[in-house]
């Protein structure tokens, strides 16, 4: 369930015309709406009845420091994979007892600084990261809190690029290797081995994947109880999907339900890490129709602004700011990006014109964050809404902006 719906013609985020929007902050602009945003986050946090539980929102998602901060409000953990992610968590106010690092490759400088802001894991996906982090503790005369990250060798995620639970694919390690580098910490002065943690992928519709990832959970943990090891945390990953055009997915009150029922009796706390279920429907992009050419429609927004449809094939439901009743026809929308790859959506029933304003649905989750300048274009602004209010959460880039890093270097050339 979103916060976006039409009022008399005219479409809404809560009590915000979009119209408005556009009319202040131009387009193409990302806008959020901050009741969906809380109302998916407190489906997971609520979804916990029999285990104790703990939510880290998947930073990568929707990394803008505002939303980041509402977030931690609802009582959210976070899931970074980067020393940026966990800079802007640290930003937001977030507990660093409620910061998990994924991700394959932490670097010196990152692993530092996890264990500075004294994180509440490493999750771990390597043998040589572990050499590594076992290191950088030594040298600090610290220890640092580890998870292990094992691969189920479940194949499961909407598109080939999102599947990361198979042998094949990069992430973590095999339940054999597992074992060698939990022997590994338990012989180490300078690591604490607190949790398991698996991920299979994203955009994943149905429950039955995640209960076969859960059941190879539990019979770890089973051979690790045998041999006197016990854990704090069990941290199931994310990939529950969102509805993007017309699908069905699961609830996240299902999938905790499902988790619940395999862990019964466990004693180790429950982790998710939700990112896309949470943020998708949270947002959308607005765009103005620049042309007409054909059957495309060239709008002011491009892959640089949103790259799912181009890297993913992903589809987007786009609606009018205002309905009319003109007959429809097939379109593409497409944006000036000189790629023949540079598409919003592909044959979709627009009656739009040049000059009309619209909006791209379920673009909260890998939009704003995957834009780049690509073309040499200025990135869009974020907008949040709150009831009837809405804030600039994020400006618009300027062409200053765009050169400063470059600015004050031509003296050496």
């Amino acid at each position: 369930m979103d916060y976006f719906a039409y009022k008399d013609g005219i479409l809404f985020a809560e009590n915000v015309n979009l119209q408005d929007i556009a009319k202040k902050h131009g387009t193409p602009a990302y806008v959020y709406s901050r009741a969906t945003l809380e109302r998916h986050a407190h489906a997971y946090i609520k979804g916990f009845k029999n285990m104790e539980g703990l939510v880290c929102f998947s930073v990568k998602a929707l990394s803008n420091i505002s939303i980041l901060k509402i977030l931690s409000k609802a009582g959210c953990g976070f899931d970074i994979v980067s020393g940026g992610e966990l800079h802007r968590a640290l930003m937001a106010g977030a507990d660093p007892r409620k910061i998990i690092f994924s991700g394959v490759g932490k670097s010196q400088a990152e692993m530092i600084a996890g264990i500075q802001s004294n994180i509440l894991s490493f999750n771990v996906e390597s043998k040589s990261e572990l050499l590594l982090l076992d290191q950088v503790a030594s040298d600090m005369e610290k220890v640092a809190p580890v998870a292990i990250r094992f691969n189920p060798d479940v194949d499961a995620g909407g598109h080939e690029f999102t599947k990361t639970g198979r042998k094949t694919d990069k992430f973590g390690v095999t339940v054999d290797e597992a074992m060698t580098l939990i022997e590994f910490c338990q012989s180490s002065k300078n690591l604490n081995l607190i949790g398991l943690t698996c991920h299979i992928g994203s955009q994943i519709m149905s429950i039955a994947s995640f209960k076969d990832a859960a059941h190879q959970a539990l019979n770890l943990l089973s051979k690790l109880e045998g041999l006197g090891i016990s854990l704090d945390f069990i941290d199931m990953g994310g990939g529950l999907g969102v509805n993007y055009v017309d699908e069905e997915t699961a609830q996240p009150d299902e999938l905790i339900k499902c988790y619940e029922e395999i862990f019964k009796g466990r004693t180790e706390r429950l982790i998710v890490e939700p990112g896309r279920s949470i943020a998708a429907n949270a947002g959308i992009m607005l765009t103005t129709v620049q042309y007409e050419k054909n059957h495309f429609l060239i709008a002011d927004a491009a892959m640089n602004d949103l790259l799912r449809p181009a890297l993913y094939q992903a589809k987007h439901a786009v609606w009018p700011l205002a309905v009319n009743n003109s007959e429809p026809s097939t379109k593409n929308l497409v944006g000036p990006i000189c790629e023949t790859g540079d598409f919003l959506a592909k044959e979709q029933s627009l009656n739009s014109i040049p000059g009309d304003i619209l909006a791209l649905k379920t673009v909260g989750a890998y939009g704003f964050v995957m834009s780049s300048n690509y073309n040499s274009r200025i990135r869009a602004p974020e907008i949040l809404v709150d009831g009837d209010r809405y804030h600039l959460i994020r400006r618009r880039e300027s062409l200053s902006d765009l050169t400063a890093l470059e600015e004050g270097l031509d003296d050496h050339i």
